[in-house]
């Protein structure tokens, strides 16, 4: 009987959910009464063996949140149903969930019982997400409400509500702060500080993004280019890490700085550029937060916030001190160094600020920078921040108390560092009206291992796995003595001398063009296909070349050159004139003016000069053609850069006008074929040059689809034209072989130019489904004609027949133009396979 009598009244002294621990025995009414209520409300005690309350007999209360703008609840309906199947009671105040988006109804489906607050607040474990406070409806204190050493798990924050922590010593509270969680590996599942915060950073970046006045991400569209914002995130903790995600998914330009070196490898791995000053001080502090630097650290720092204030749009301030006020990083003359429509988010305005310019808990404007300082940014997500904060609050529940059949919890003050020790001494800052704050610390904390020495096999390994150096020679040896070889093998089966001059000319070119374009800025692409089209257009020259007649051609073969020679001039005038208005939209107002009249000058020189030359009996179409080279190569390099664009497209036109020069110039046709060359070339011209005038900047990029198409259509009738013309000679020409299959190719890869260029622009004028034709067996279906595209060859090469060789060459057309709509490759490069033989005769 006296064992029984020091278990019950051990009980008595003792909170409802506390751990079992004896004092001395008092005999105060008080006390008797105290314990009578005890053996009424809890009988199942004293005939427990074990330690702990049954879960059944365990009521949670979940009261609505009276906190202003508060509309988050400590339980959804699956953190409810949650602990039910664990054994608990839970009751909920009627529409604790309504702002959250769940219902009452959900709440009684999942088996809680809807209550009111006096009843809710009376529980014996009650969850909140905000700290007790008063409850105006009622005109008392949340905490007066409670239960007499009933159990309360909350945000808390004990450093700074000393009062609270008062009133609950006065109600012999336990209570377990969720704030106070440690932030250790075993307790992630716990963390609704991190929960919380990943939440804020989220939502932080959305609200900047809606008082920015512009896109996060640049875009360059047809009204012009729209630059990215740039987006300064402090603090590389939860929260700044998730704005830091958050805006780099969005297309912003994300910089970020932390005094901890971890957390700025954590930002360079979500893709922003990690900041650093010059002083090298470690940052890295415990519980998860940074420590207080020194003097010069913080100088430094301040110079760089003041430094990037001036450039950036968008600034995101993340940084607490635990149980202090926020530092001040952002003064008011960097604010007002900010240009004017930029936002500044300060998720420390609840603990003062960052920013000294914020006003904590409004949205407001200074100097023209637009201040958020909302103190609620994870209430402003109320569904998905009540769902993790439950889930955070039930997994500690089950974590703290193990035990299946009763809830009970064990407060010790010796305890290793990342143990469930850890977890409940660091969560549980008041018991039985005890004030446990703060929680000593844990032994055995980690420090930062030095690395382990390799073993002499694991180095042996790694040799074993590189590549060793003279394997790696041989490799580039052997690839150099291939190419060398190839190079020779062409020389030695060259027909002429024209040939390997053609394949010099084509390596060289192919070599230049990859180390010209490979550095284009990705706002000029446009500009750059255009002005590339535009110089393609030199398949005139082939069209030239084979023309004859006088006024008018005299044959099939003399009309296909005209006709070439005229769509190429289109294809010429309308594609710079379309680089030049691509380039226009780059144009500012605060520009300095232009004078691009003054580059006709070289033009004349050039031009002027041959035909000065020309007419005094020289031969310079040589030099002619390298100056063309020469200047189509700048054409490509100037379009490389913004600030050289208009003189790179200046060198196009004169690189294309003088190799057209120089082509007259070694043809020196009669004057009837010369009117007749001019008209078809002027006539071109004017046409290309009043479709680029008249078309709209948004259909610009289709309609360089459509010029690059006549590349592909000139090529095909040059090439039939060309085998029209050499046919009577082919018996006699020991390099009638080459200019066939010259012809043959060159026929073949402008019939897919032609195609494709017209597929393309249907798509982009929307004449066409933008989706891929995706035809059953369609790789089959290619093979097939690939296959018979190069099967063409044999019947074309063998058979003498002048019929043959042209059913080869329309079949070969049609080929290319069925495989173009499965195939998106236009092989601009060998368009003017027809007409090398000309240009470098």
């Amino acid at each position: 009987m006296a064992s029984l009598l020091r278990v019950v009244v051990s009980s008595c002294s003792a909170p409802v959910l506390g751990g079992v621990s004896s004092v001395k025995v008092q005999t105060s009414p008080a006390v008797k009464l105290t314990c009578v209520r005890f053996f009424r409300t809890h009988q199942a005690l004293w005939r427990s063996a074990g330690p702990g309350i049954p879960y059944k007999q365990l009521t949670v209360g979940v009261p609505k949140e009276v906190f202003q703008n508060e509309r988050r609840v400590a339980l959804s309906p699956a953190g409810v149903q949650a602990l039910i199947k664990q054994g608990f009671n839970v009751v909920v105040e009627s529409g604790a969930g309504e702002t959250s988006k769940f219902p009452d109804e959900q709440y009684t489906q999942a088996g809680a019982a809807i209550k009111d607050v006096k009843d809710v607040l009376a529980s014996d474990l009650l969850v909140k997400v905000r700290a007790p406070t008063f409850n105006p409806a009622l005109g008392v204190h949340e905490v007066d409400l409670m239960k007499d050493a009933s159990t309360l798990v909350s945000f808390i924050y004990p450093a700074q509500n000393p009062e609270l922590m008062d009133m609950l010593s006065q109600k012999k509270a336990t209570v377990l702060a969720m704030d106070q969680v440690p932030r250790v590996t075993i307790a992630q599942g716990f963390d609704a500080l991190s929960s919380m915060a990943n939440i804020a950073g989220y939502k932080a970046v959305v609200l900047a993004a809606n008082s920015f006045g512009r896109f996060f991400t640049g875009q360059i569209t047809a009204a012009g280019k729209v630059p990215p914002a740039k987006v300064l995130i402090i603090g590389g903790g939860v929260a700044g890490l998730a704005a830091a995600g958050t805006a780099r998914a969005m297309g912003a330009i994300v910089r970020g700085f932390d005094t901890r070196a971890a957390a700025l490898e954590q930002f360079k791995s979500l893709g922003a550029e990690p900041l650093e000053v010059d002083i090298k001080e470690s940052g890295e502090g415990q519980g998860g937060y940074a420590k207080e630097m020194s003097k010069e650290f913080i100088e430094a720092e301040m110079k760089l916030f003041a430094k990037q204030c001036q450039e950036v749009d968008i600034v995101i301030s993340t940084a607490l001190i635990p149980g202090r006020r926020a530092p001040i990083l952002i003064t008011k003359p960097m604010i007002e160094s900010m240009k004017d429509g930029s936002v500044v988010v300060d998720m420390a305005a609840e603990a003062g600020g960052n920013i000294e310019t914020t006003v904590p808990g409004e949205l407001s404007v200074h100097k023209g920078v637009t201040h958020i300082g909302y103190t609620d940014l994870p209430s402003r997500l109320p569904t998905q921040s009540s769902t993790l904060y439950s889930n955070n609050i039930t997994k500690l529940l089950r974590a703290i108390s193990p035990d299946k059949e009763n809830f009970y919890f064990d407060v010790k003050d010796v305890f290793d560092y990342g143990t469930m020790d850890h977890v409940v001494r660091g969560s549980i800052v008041m018991q039985n009206g005890r004030n446990l704050f703060p929680a000593p610390q844990p032994n055995n904390i980690p420090t930062a291992a030095p690395p382990k020495p390799k073993t002499i096999q694991q180095i042996e390994a790694e040799k074993a796995a590189q590549v060793s150096p003279f394997k790696a020679t041989l490799t580039t040896a052997s690839l150099y003595t291939g190419g060398i070889g190839t190079l020779l093998g062409l020389g030695l089966s060259a027909p002429n001398a024209a040939f390997t001059q053609m394949v010099t000319t084509f390596g060289l070119a192919g070599i230049v063009g990859y180390h010209t374009v490979w550095g284009v800025t990705p706002a000029l692409h446009s500009p750059l296909m255009s002005v590339t089209n535009a110089i393609s257009g030199l398949t005139a020259v082939g069209g030239l070349s084979l023309m004859g007649g006088g006024y008018l051609p005299s044959t099939t073969a003399e009309t296909l050159a005209v006709l070439a020679a005229f769509i190429s001039s289109v294809n010429i005038a309308g594609g710079f004139l379309v680089t030049q208005r691509m380039l226009d939209m780059f144009k500012r107002p605060t520009d300095p003016p232009e004078y691009n009249y003054l580059y006709l000058l070289p033009a004349g020189v050039f031009i002027g000069g041959y035909a000065g030359a020309l007419q005094a009996g020289y031969n310079v179409e040589q030099m002619m053609y390298l100056g063309s080279g020469l200047c189509c190569v700048g054409a490509l390099a100037g379009l490389s850069n913004q600030s050289t664009a208009r003189l790179g497209n200046a060198l196009g036109m004169i690189g294309v006008a003088g190799g057209l020069a120089a082509t007259l110039g070694a043809l020196k046709p009669n004057p009837e074929l010369l009117a007749q060359m001019s008209a078809a070339m002027a006539v071109g011209g004017s046409a290309g040059l009043a479709i680029a005038k008249k078309i709209e900047i948004s259909d610009l990029p289709q309609l360089v689809a459509a010029f690059h198409s006549l590349v592909g259509l000139a090529a095909m009738l040059t090439c039939v034209a060309e085998y029209m013309i050499e046919y009577p000679h082919f018996a006699t020409d020991p390099a009638a072989n080459l200019t066939k299959i010259i012809a043959y190719l060159g026929t073949y890869i402008g019939g897919i130019t032609f195609s494709g260029s017209l597929v393309a622009y249907g798509k982009l004028q929307g004449m066409l489904n933008s989706s891929p034709l995706m035809l059953p067996g369609r790789h089959a279906l290619n093979a097939t004609l690939m296959a018979a595209s190069i099967g063409g060859v044999i019947p074309y090469m063998l058979d003498p027949s002048y019929t043959t060789g042209l059913t080869c060459l329309g079949s070969v057309s049609a080929l290319s133009a069925v495989m173009v709509c499965c195939t998106c490759v236009f092989l601009r490069s060998f368009v003017s396979l027809s007409v090398w033989r000309y240009f470098f005769k």
